[in-house]
């Protein structure tokens, strides 16, 4: 069967932003940790480090080579939340030591990798066959940089 994998492509620190992210994130876990044993563009033998781990139930891998293309908006991670008490113990973890805020519930990590802190519901609410309740709770979500589940509930009542 075929299976398909996100990868991320660091500059350095591999090792501690994803121990970080399986740290963060429930229900995760790294896998294999390998070196590539040849020259490469990159480097010399060993200086590609490559990271197989999960989060939640998503597989990914995670390369050092060295500067190339920094991460941007055309990928992120969006992470589901079951509650408010959950969107805020990612968000804040996700900001500390560099990390940045940004509009919609969308923020970098100190590693510049884009994640948007989602809560489980607002997708339930703006696909709502009701299009003018799903407005009003586009319209507030727009307005807020951390997502405020009760705000967007309200909203949408």
């Amino acid at each position: 069967m075929l299976k398909i994998t996100s990868n991320l492509w660091f500059e350095k620190d591999v090792r501690q932003a994803v121990e970080f992210y399986v740290a963060t994130i429930p229900n995760s876990s790294i896998g294999r940790t390998t070196m590539l044993p040849a020259e490469t563009p990159s480097g010399p033998p060993g200086s590609v480090k490559i990271i197989n781990f999960k989060l939640g139930s998503q597989d990914f891998v995670a390369m050092e080579a060295g500067p190339l293309d920094a991460f941007n908006h055309a990928f992120s991670i969006s992470v589901e939340c079951e509650t408010q008490e959950e969107i805020d113990r990612i968000w804040n973890a996700f900001l500390e030591d560099g990390g940045v805020e940004e509009q919609c519930g969308w923020l970098r990590d100190r590693w510049g990798l884009c994640w948007q802190i989602v809560p489980r519901v607002l997708l339930e609410m703006i696909a709502d066959p009701d299009r003018e309740r799903a407005k009003r709770v586009t319209e507030v979500m727009l307005g807020m940089v951390k997502l405020d589940v009760a705000k967007l509930e309200q909203a949408y009542r």
